[in-house]
């Protein structure tokens, strides 16, 4: 029997839905009793939770296993990968650039917007919009489930808002504003904080829960991951190492500009400025 679980039942399937789906993602197309296996349920249990999950779209049969066996082989699920669909969405100072991806995450569709830093919101938040509906209209007549936008400086904790500071463009702000009243699921992270996330689960840091991410570039950041969790700060700006105030430089950082701090020492247009100075 399957050990009594401490949250109600359907509590308790939800839970073993997500765990059986993590491992579809993870492992890619399993058997009934594989899963039995690997989540320790009983395969009643498994059973009743493959077809809960095949009414729901989100797993389906994708072909046999090839072990030989008596009678016929065992059918192996896998997801349903284009069920739903999530676009990112980098907002940068010279435009934005889209990834959607399948519930695989599998990237299928992509779009580059090129747009000034001094672009008029009126012009650039409608042309950015387009550009994420037609990469989302290329793989899916519905619109995506969630947009997660990636952006430069802090992003509050509390409020998921970008905070206003020096020399991010006005229509990053107002593409947030129109997305959250377009409805629908909309997640906004600093974007260097987004790629120590994508290093954690994907990359060089994938088995290390512990680790910093350093970010040097036209920006100077960091992201911190403290036991598998990203670490923001309380105002959102707990990897904002370029404002930090160093010996050696002539002004002090601020809200409004961040050239005065580390910034001015060791971004990418320092870099190219000392080589410059030193032929």
């Amino acid at each position: 029997m399957d050990a009594p679980h401490p949250a109600g039942p359907a509590t308790a399937r939800a839970l073993n839905d997500r765990h059986a789906l993590d491992l579809l993602l993870e492992r890619g197309p399993l058997t009934a009793g594989q899963l039995a296996s690997l989540t320790g349920l009983s395969r009643p249990t498994v059973a009743e939770l493959v077809e809960r999950l095949r009414r729901a779209r989100l797993v389906e049969v994708v072909g046999e296993a090839s072990v030989p066996r008596r009678g016929p082989n065992a059918r192996l699920y896998g997801l349903a990968a284009d069920r739903a669909h999530v676009a990112g969405a980098e907002v940068h100072p010279d435009g934005m650039s889209v990834a959607v991806a399948d519930l695989a995450g599998r990237v299928v569709s992509r779009a580059e917007l090129p747009l000034g830093r001094d672009a008029d919101p009126g012009t650039a938040v409608p042309a950015a919009l387009a550009a994420l509906d037609d990469a989302v209209a290329r793989v899916s007549r519905a619109p995506a489930h969630t947009v997660a936008v990636g952006a430069p400086g802090m992003v509050d904790p509390a409020t998921g808002l970008l905070n206003p500071t020096g020399g991010r463009p006005g229509w990053h702000a107002e593409l947030v504003r129109r997305l959250r009243e377009r409805g629908g699921r909309v997640l906004v992270e600093n974007e260097v904080n987004l790629a120590g996330i994508a290093e954690g689960r994907l990359g060089a840091a994938r088995d290390t829960p512990t680790f910093v991410l350093l970010w040097l570039g036209a920006g100077v950041g960091a992201a911190t991951l403290l036991d598998g969790r990203l670490r923001r700060g309380a105002s959102g700006g707990s990897g904002e190492l370029g404002f930090l105030p160093v010996p050696g430089t002539r002004r002090r950082p601020s809200a409004e500009a961040c050239t005065g701090g580390l910034h001015s020492l060791v971004s990418g247009a320092a870099v190219a400025a000392l080589a410059r100075e030193h032929g």
